[in-house]
């Protein structure tokens, strides 16, 4: 059974920092590129980062290059995203994403709140 667990969400005040952890179960992690995607009220959902299955090339939406760092643990199956310097901005739910060929997988989502 697959499963991605995401935890690490809060609340935060602007300039403050958070990270986030996907835990995954279930298929072979280390073969898939992860994601962090997010949706907040009233909007689509974007994507934030992502990282290839070994962990070497990564990329950014540009809202939140230099700011935010993707990661992974493919020896605890985990993906990671530390995020500095949060702003209102950047509230909303943040979903990781597993990917390979046409295999598709998706966490339930952790809500992040950024507000003074």
């Amino acid at each position: 059974q697959v499963q991605l667990v995401e935890s690490g969400g809060g609340l935060v005040q602007p300039g403050g920092s958070l990270r986030l952890s996907c835990a995954a179960s279930g298929f072979t992690f280390s073969r898939y590129a992860m994601s962090w995607y997010r949706q907040a009220p009233g909007s689509e959902r974007e994507l934030v980062a992502s990282i290839a299955s070994a962990g070497g090339s990564t990329n950014y939406a540009g809202s939140v290059k230099g700011r935010f760092t993707i990661s992974r643990d493919n020896a605890k199956n985990t993906v990671y995203l530390q995020m500095n310097s949060l702003k209102p901005e950047d509230t909303a739910v943040y979903y990781c994403k597993a990917k390979r060929d046409w295999y598709d997988y998706w966490g339930q989502g952790t809500q992040v709140t950024v507000s003074s």
